[in-house]
């Protein structure tokens, strides 16, 4: 081992370029749909070893010094984006004659820019860097740090962030309910990173035994959570979900011929009779954007549905709301969650307010449209930006928290200021992406908003993975990618325990004080820097 570590410390130009490379991209593999989390105990050793070769000219001055860090960051956050969203480009050839010229932005430039976080990271890390244990909670700061960074940055995209490769099963989700996405982030680097103190042979005692304990305690936490979850649960009022899956192959979505029988599928999958021995549906849920037309303008669809649903019954769809412009603005599109009861009464809304830049939204219109530039969803020229989120009330006395489409990935949307609501509403169309694994990525993300809000997730997906998770992240019911059919479930009961946002975020600030602290003093007075 510790030949290894010095022949990676030693490296320079290419083979420096390439352990980079391979080590962000081997990391993926600890993503879904792989989840094989054990990778990251070679991933980060060799990054920690590259950064313990990474230092520049003495006399170069601070820049100077940080630039092979930041290269050898930016390099491994290359080889780990470009490895796990390269699936992106998928969308682009929806549209291939528009959009194909686009993809190696998608696919190469894309990660290029996020790579950029993390090289800011390995940047910052250099900074506190030390001898011994003291580097691997520097670089456990840096990376929490910039993980919650990445979150709001230029409107913000924590996809794949590093705390869920700590996070393959429910079991292992479970801490992020106390310290959070980025908490988990930070800490799964510590641990992950530990195993690089063996090959340099300076704190590994006293470093493998503080990350042994904090696995033990993350699995153990995780442990008791899943055995007393529903002891003390009050099963809400009787709501059975049915999920529609009409997997709708996205070329055809807003071809107009295909209108009528795209509909009539959706139809058709929500008439369906119950299997023998089940309950009735009382909410059916059909996916984003899955109504092919403007609902508002389409009186005999309402009609349509009303017939469709029994009494009692209500429709919960996506779809796409047009609002006029006043005094001479433009009209706006959102997109936008309806609830219809069974008189065909549209009894409820709710639009998106986090909307995809550059799939939804273009960032500075103005300027990038005359170089010819559009939304890839530009059915409609763009969509807007709701200015409020809030309930989505349904029938049966149900409070539904709405997450449209990638508004799942973002911990603090679940969160609303009029209350807590009895369930997560994700309904989202992955359809763009094909069989990727970009959809298995986005289920893992929305679980993951279940255990933290205490809330079951019910999740439609117009070509999968549709699910309905409890409350503590277990998935009750799915139906697989690219599958069409429905599925029945009963609405799993809410924790009665959680915490709040601002609890967690109080939580993660501690772990990164303590985490700083750690590294600055290792790095004063070399307490932790040899056993």
């Amino acid at each position: 081992m510790e030949r290894v570590a010095e022949s990676i410390m030693l490296s320079w130009g290419a083979r420096r370029i390439g352990l980079a490379l391979f080590a962000g991209a081997l990391s993926v593999l600890a993503l879904p749909p792989f989840n094989f989390f054990a990778v990251l105990f070679v991933s980060f050793p060799i990054l920690v070893w590259l950064l313990d070769g990474a230092s520049g000219p003495a006399d170069a001055g601070v820049l100077g010094r940080l630039r092979p860090a930041f290269a050898t960051g930016w390099w491994f956050g290359t080889g780990y984006f470009v490895a796990g969203l390269w699936w992106l480009g998928n969308a682009l050839l929806v549209e291939a004659d528009t959009f194909a010229w686009a993809l190696p932005l998608a696919v190469l430039g894309l990660p290029a820019l996020l790579a950029i976080f993390y090289g800011v990271a390995t940047a910052l890390a250099r900074l506190m860097w030390s001898d011994g244990l003291g580097r691997i909670a520097a670089l456990s700061a840096a990376f929490g740090l910039i993980e919650w960074v990445r979150s709001f940055a230029l409107t913000g995209f924590p996809w794949n962030a590093i705390g869920y490769a700590a996070m393959p099963t429910p079991m292992l989700m479970q801490s992020a309910e106390i310290v959070g996405l980025y908490g988990i982030s930070a800490l799964a680097v510590f641990v992950f990173s530990a195993p690089a103190l063996i090959g340099t042979k300076r704190a590994a005692v006293p470093g493998l035994l503080l990350a042994l304990l904090l696995f033990s305690v993350h699995v153990g936490y995780g442990w008791w959570s899943l055995q007393r979850f529903g002891k003390d649960e009050e099963v809400p009022q009787a709501a059975i979900i049915r999920i529609v899956q009409p997997a709708i192959d996205q070329s055809a979505k807003w071809d107009a011929s295909e209108r009528e029988r795209i509909f009539t599928r959706l139809l058709s999958l929500s008439a369906l009779a119950p299997r023998e021995g089940q309950l009735r549906p009382t909410h059916i849920i059909w996916p984003e954007t899955a109504l092919p037309f403007l609902l508002t303008e389409n009186p005999g669809a309402l009609s349509r549905i009303a017939d469709m649903l029994q009494v009692g019954q209500t429709l919960v769809t996506g779809g796409v709301r047009r609002e006029d412009g006043v005094g001479g603005s433009p009209q706006r599109y959102y997109n936008t969650i309806y609830a219809i009861d069974d008189d065909g009464q549209i009894i409820g809304s709710a639009d998106k307010t986090h909307l995809v830049p550059f799939g939804e939204f273009l960032p500075f219109e103005a300027v990038l449209r005359r170089f010819g530039l559009s939304p890839v969803a530009d059915s409609f020229g763009g969509f807007s930006a709701a200015e409020r989120r809030g309930l989505l009330g349904l029938p049966g006395g149900l409070g539904a928290v709405p997450l449209i489409c990638y508004e799942a990935i973002f911990p603090d949307l679940s969160e609303l200021p009029d209350g807590r609501g009895d369930l997560l509403l994700n309904v989202t169309n992955d359809a763009w992406y094909g069989l990727t694994p970009g959809p298995y990525q986005h289920l893992r993300q929305a679980q993951l908003r279940s255990v933290e809000t205490g809330l079951p997730l019910v999740r439609a997906a117009n070509s999968g993975i549709s699910a309905v998770t409890d409350a503590v992240g277990n998935i009750v019911a799915s139906l697989p990618l690219g599958e069409t059919g429905v599925l029945d479930v009963a609405l799993p009961a809410r924790d009665s325990q959680f915490l709040s946002v601002k609890s967690r975020k109080i939580s993660f600030g501690l772990i990164i004080a303590a985490m700083i602290l750690l590294a600055l003093v290792a790095r004063r007075s070399k307490i932790y820097s040899s056993d």
